[in-house]
């Protein structure tokens, strides 16, 4: 080393990127100690040490740039750096460095094994820096090629959504994505409570915050918004789009959380109008009905009248929120009002406990005696479904023939992919079929036979599932509600009816009188026969009835 570096001031200058550049280089902490070494050796005046975990591969970062005004304010007129790729690693941070070295600006570089000098060639400093710019774009269209090919493998690339994890036992750039045991479970419990469409989100999110101890990766509470976006996220269905908004989809190889037909009911309860929801008191049935005049929200305020005697009335009032029409003329109703409308509907669904045990029992005897329908079911949907394989691949071979565009092949690949995915469902809906359909029946019967007890003994919460589940189109109009029945409970209410009209009594009743009074089962039980609960909207008819 020259005595022309004796009147220099240096700044030492350590950095190192977190991302994939800087894999092979030395921590900011051996940096600096090797540099100490240099300066010692050398006699360099270091007047501060500066450090970073910034990429150099864009302009920005903030303790280079204080560095380079500081070098212009003349507190130092030296550098001292690792390696020259340390300063630079773009044109425009390379450039403003060379151009300070050759108007002399900063008067001397020292790294690792090399220095420079104003009166250098300034050709090797542009070669050095150029080459470290270019590492960086290979760099860029390799990690590209390399995440590309991942997701074609099956697996996203990226960061994995909360529910699922890496998996620790792969290396790098081959980890599996598998779930996560300490969330999984839960944001799966999260789905199924939106699925009962009963839940607001913001409720579900508090029960999985306050209730089931959810956290973020960074074991911090998850925020509403992240709540939405997972909501809406195919990754959890089992599909993903990469890049995003590229509208290049692939079929994930990791385990699903939902089904994609469970993924659209979601979506289809996330597009409807905020129900209204009071802020201070709880009501059983605000956000279930709608003014059938106007047709918005049907909302619910408590109300205390003081009398003169000293006595003290709680009064609630159910009612049009207007927000369609400020002019609706739609009036007020008293909760007592209302659910005695209701007590009158579900006391039209009610079956005796004898008779629900009966026709349990022969349903499943005729269940068992379906497998043919069930196998012919399953004949027709595998037929289905061998068909779009086969388009799926006749566009390959079209694509690979240059008789489709990119953008065709794309279009056509995702709609052809959503009804395959439909179809594996529906193949599995009918395979599962046999062993949970006399489940389903008997939650129905359950439901029938304890639903007037449940309504009257029952909480708000209570009461207001029921009547969730009696019905989506619910209507409130000149102080009377209407019921649109669920298909299930039409049924139900037309054997109830059927079963009053001929004197049925409650008692226990042979099993022999049952049938010779409702004929065939068939034509008694329609809504138990294959596809009696395939309903747009499933329900759960079990939940009000737990004690």
């Amino acid at each position: 080393m020259t005595n022309q570096n004796n009147n220099i001031k240096y700044f030492l200058y350590a950095r190192k990127s977190s991302e994939s550049e800087d894999k092979q280089v030395a921590s900011i902490d051996a940096q600096i100690d090797e540099l100490k070494k240099i300066s010692k050796e050398n006699n360099l005046e270091v007047v501060e040490i500066l450090s970073e975990s910034q990429s150099a591969k864009k302009p920005g970062r903030p303790v280079f740039n204080s560095m380079l005004e500081r070098i212009y304010k003349g507190e130092a007129t030296g550098v001292l750096c690792w390696k020259i790729n340390r300063l630079a690693r773009n044109p425009i941070d390379g450039g403003k460095v060379s151009w300070m070295l050759q108007e002399g600006t900063i008067k001397h570089i020292q790294t690792f094994g090399r220095s420079y000098y104003p009166s250098d060639n300034v050709l090797m400093m542009a070669v050095e820096l150029g080459m470290a710019n270019q590492f960086i774009k290979d760099l860029s269209v390799d990690t590209k090629r390399g995440l590309r090919a991942k997701a074609e493998r099956g697996w996203y690339p990226t960061f994995t959504s909360l529910g699922y994890k890496h998996n620790p036992l792969k290396i790098k750039g081959e980890k599996e994505i598998v779930d996560d045991p300490e969330k999984f479970h839960l944001l799966r419990k999260m789905f199924d409570l939106m699925l009962t469409g009963h839940y607001p989100v913001k409720k579900i999110l508090d029960i999985a915050t306050n209730e089931w101890g959810l956290r973020n990766k960074k074991n911090k509470k998850v925020a509403i918004s992240t709540f939405y976006r997972i909501l809406s996220d195919p990754f959890y269905y089992g599909n993903f789009e990469y890049p995003q908004g590229s509208g290049n989809w692939y079929k994930g190889k990791h385990k699903p959380m939902i089904t994609i037909n469970e993924f659209e009911r979601i979506q289809k309860l996330l597009g409807k109008e905020t129900s209204a929801r009071p802020h201070n008191k709880e009501f059983a049935f605000t956000g279930l009905m709608r003014c059938g005049e106007c047709g918005a929200i049907i909302t619910a305020e408590a109300k205390v009248k003081s009398y003169k005697n000293g006595n003290i009335h709680n009064y609630t009032y159910y009612h049009c929120t207007k927000r369609k029409n400020p002019n609706c003329s739609q009036k007020c109703i008293r909760v007592e009002t209302l659910e005695k409308q209701i007590s009158e509907e579900i006391k039209q669904i009610f079956l005796p406990k004898e008779f629900c045990s009966w026709a349990l029992e022969v349903l499943s005897r005729e269940t068992r005696e379906n497998g043919q329908d069930r196998a012919q079911l399953i004949s027709k949907h595998k037929k289905e479904y061998d068909a779009v394989v086969t388009k799926i691949n006749g566009i390959i071979d079209m694509r690979s023939a240059g008789e489709l565009t990119a953008e065709e092949f794309n279009e056509r690949k995702i709609e052809l992919s959503r009804e395959k995915e439909k179809l594996q469902e529906l193949l599995k809906d009918v395979e599962e079929n046999e062993n949970n359909y006399t489940e389903k029946a008997n939650s129905l019967f359950l439901f029938a036979e304890k639903i007037c007890e449940k309504f009257i003994n029952g909480d708000l919460k209570d009461k207001g599932i029921i009547l969730s589940c009696l019905g989506s189109n619910l209507t409130l109009i000149n102080g009377k509600l209407e019921i649109s029945l669920q298909k299930p409970l039409i049924h139900i209410k037309n054997l109830s009816q059927n079963l009053h009209a001929k004197n049925e009594a409650l008692e226990p009743m042979k099993n022999g009188e049952y049938k010779r009074k409702t004929g065939s089962f068939e034509s008694a039980f329609p809504m138990l026969l294959p596809g009696w609960d395939s309903n747009p909207r499933p329900i759960d008819y079990t939940y009000p009835l737990v004690s």
